[in-house]
């Protein structure tokens, strides 16, 4: 399966009570794959999926398989700090049709290098479907090296890597180590193009879901070696790279993505809506985006 591009991490919309608007969440999946994004992250970070509970999880992925009906890779958030658990969500996954899943580290627990490789080896060997790494120590504390990835590399089933360290030194490096095994996709929307000139695949990108045309154009001119091109899109965005990360991700992107139609700027406690003095700042991201 190609991972490569463009691909959306996707936000949950919700409607003024709460509730996942499966109505809005459809169209906008629709607009994502008419405007080029390449692929769609369900219930990943981005789509609230630690406030979400075990059945909306499940239906979201299940709603986004169904709309998008095959034509781009649908790459479903399904990690847990409990293996147990990671195991149950990548099996429903696999299931309900989807691609590939994207299993973040585990968080809160601390695991060790070898609790990673085993958590990984683990729900790999019980789950035949294509799985995606995903290193974010900012979030999770623990931080998977690139030593543990290129040991898990070696697994056929585990595809690829989202690295949103935002270090290109090390990102580098892990390129070096295992980019003739697995895709290596950003996780960084900031330093995403930097990436890919050194030889990343693509972005699972924030930005995706508010300038989703533009991000696309970018992805592609990188991985076509026309660097030029792409750094003209990239200036463009490099806005949104920032102002969508002036409080904790999802909470700016679902102010923006509320301001182009898509849901109630609604989010679930503890996670409350982007700080007013903040609304300015990202306005002008959109209209320098030009997607306002």
């Amino acid at each position: 399966m190609k991972l490569d591009g463009s691909i959306v991490a996707l936000i949950t919309p919700m409607d003024d009570s709460g509730a996942i608007d499966y109505k809005v969440l459809k169209t906008l999946i629709n607009h994502h794959v008419d405007v080029g994004t390449h692929g769609i992250v369900p219930v990943g970070t981005t789509g609230e999926s630690s406030t979400l509970t075990p059945e909306e999880h499940l239906a979201v992925i299940s709603a986004t398989v169904k709309t998008v009906a095959g034509r781009i890779p649908v790459i479903a958030g399904t990690g847990a700090n409990s293996t147990h658990e990671a195991m149950y969500l990548t099996k429903q996954a696999a299931t309900l049709g989807a691609d590939a899943a994207l299993l973040v580290v585990p968080y809160y627990n601390k695991p060790t290098q070898e609790g990673l490789y085993q958590h990984y080896k683990a729900i790999a060997e019980a789950v035949d479907i294509p799985q995606v790494l995903y290193n974010v120590p900012g979030r999770t504390v623990a931080d998977m090296s690139n030593e543990t990835i290129a040991r898990l590399a070696e697994i056929d089933n585990i595809v690829g890597c989202k690295d949103a360290t935002g270090n290109m030194e090390r990102g580098k490096q892990l390129l070096d180590m295992v980019g003739d095994k697995i895709s290596i996709l950003s996780g960084d929307d900031g330093t995403a193009l930097d990436y890919m000139k050194l030889g990343a695949q693509g972005d699972i990108s924030v930005t995706a879901n508010i300038a989703p045309k533009l991000m696309s154009q970018m992805c592609t001119a990188a991985l076509a070696g026309d660097f030029v091109l792409a750094d003209k899109f990239d200036a463009k965005l490099q806005a949104l790279h920032t102002n969508l990360f002036l409080e904790s991700n999802p909470i700016p992107v679902k102010y923006a993505a509320h301001k182009l139609g898509f849901g109630a700027n609604v989010l679930r406690l503890p996670l409350t809506p982007v700080t007013d003095s903040f609304h300015e700042a990202i306005d002008d991201a959109m209209k320098q985006a030009e997607v306002v």
